[in-house]
């Protein structure tokens, strides 16, 4: 999902940044950088970057097919460098001797990575002369690895954040710089706060970056006792066990929106579920008394109007706010209930 493709989001983001964070900044010179991404969460911290130092190149993730018709896909990071005019490069293989030697011929003052894909090999990091800080998005040593944004709504955090780093060989093992956070609200989902993380990212990495510059950036041992690991998504684990609770399959609708989506199936058809509400048992115990129903499985339809309807969890129950049935458009409850008549004791996950 390229969120930086309109000109207008990237021009706000620009003047934002230009009236906002760099008010009043003294910087000492301005830095020759190459920085590496690949997603949306990247795009902001580049941009910053580019207002106040000289971006010498950018390196991304190769083109990729996308979508039913395999369309090529640019990353969302070469869509917004493509307007600052410098060299991008797409290699398959960062590790390449060729890549190695470009990089040595670019001769960066330092090397910024966010989300990039690809590890750089110890060759890499020694090139530049204030070596590679990594922005990644989780309060380290917690949620190493690919997926810390998910990782933090699926496990009921309530609170994560942005760590600026010094890279090493390990993945996300290096000396922490600097750390902002912030709360993980109810109705974040991982598109919501991939969002909020990146502009924290863009505002915190262009404070870190003259510290590295006067040698007064501080330096904090990651303590490995305490880290975890958050492995690249895949289809499958968006998958929906209505015997969870509402509060866990909430989780993972929040999770794994907008990938790769919580899935159920309804009418022996695939349907995503895109946002949701959970219900305590006590609130669904006091609904289903309401209405005179003493047993509803879960995975059922209950409590079905033309506005909403519940899904009933081994504890608790989802209100269903948006969702996509099979070869449909996303939609809202309202929306689908007047298209498919749901009917009370219907079953989800069949």
């Amino acid at each position: 999902m390229n969120l930086w493709l309109t000109e207008k989001r990237k021009n706000n983001f620009v003047n934002e940044i230009a009236g906002g964070i760099f008010a009043g900044d003294k910087w000492r010179t301005s830095l020759k950088i190459v920085y590496m991404g690949t997603p949306d969460f990247a795009v902001a911290p580049m941009l910053a970057i580019a207002k106040k130092h000289e971006v010498l190149a950018v390196f991304t993730q190769p083109d990729r097919e996308s979508g039913r018709g395999r369309k090529i896909q640019k990353s969302d990071v070469k869509v917004a460098a493509e307007t600052l005019g410098c060299p991008i490069y797409q290699p398959d293989r960062l590790r390449d001797q060729e890549n190695i030697d470009i990089l040595k011929e670019l001769n960066p003052d330092l090397i910024v990575v966010a989300a990039y894909g690809q590890i750089l090999s110890e060759e890499i990091l020694n090139i530049p002369k204030y070596g590679c800080i990594n922005i990644h998005a989780s309060i380290l040593p917690k949620y190493r690895g690919a997926s810390p944004i998910e990782a933090s709504i699926l496990n009921g955090d309530e609170e994560t954040g942005v760590t600026i780093m010094y890279m090493a060989k390990g993945l996300d093992t290096g000396d922490i710089i600097s750390i902002a956070t912030t709360e993980i609200r109810d109705e974040d989902n991982t598109e919501t706060l991939t969002a909020r993380l990146s502009t924290m990212g863009a505002e915190l990495v262009v404070k870190t970056i003259p510290t590295l510059e006067d040698g007064t950036a501080s330096r904090t041992l990651q303590k490995d006792e305490e880290s975890c690991y958050a492995g690249k998504l895949t289809k499958e684990m968006g998958r929906v066990d209505f015997n969870d609770s509402a509060r866990m399959v909430n989780r993972k609708i929040h999770a794994f929106y907008p990938w790769p989506c919580a899935v159920t199936s309804l009418r022996e058809k695939t349907c995503k579920l895109l946002d949701a509400r959970a219900l305590d048992e006590k609130k669904v115990s006091a609904m289903l008394t309401d209405l005179g129903i003493s047993d509803v499985k879960p995975g059922q339809a209950f409590a079905i109007t033309k506005k909403k309807f519940f899904i009933r969890c081994k504890e608790g129950a989802l209100e269903i706010l948006k969702l996509q049935p099979e070869s449909k458009k996303p939609m809202d409850t309202v929306a689908f209930l007047n298209g498919f008549h749901l009917e009370a004791g219907e079953e989800f996950g069949k």
